[in-house]
């Protein structure tokens, strides 16, 4: 974890970062930041979790 602040992690929105962490181990680190700070309320991120669930059904995944 960073040092100084009781572990925050800069550029990352406020208790995201657990997300970030655990995305960070399947991408890279650009791409784990963006997605973690996609969708900053629950609302936001079910929504693209229920797109992200269409655009798996429809390539058939």
């Amino acid at each position: 974890m960073p040092k100084g602040k009781g572990g925050r992690i800069r550029g990352i929105v406020a208790g995201r970062g657990r997300v970030y962490e655990a995305l960070k181990a399947r991408y890279d680190k650009t791409r784990a930041a963006k997605i973690a700070n996609a969708g900053k309320t629950h609302a936001d991120r079910s929504r693209m979790a229920r797109k992200a669930a269409r655009t798996r059904k429809a390539k058939g995944k």
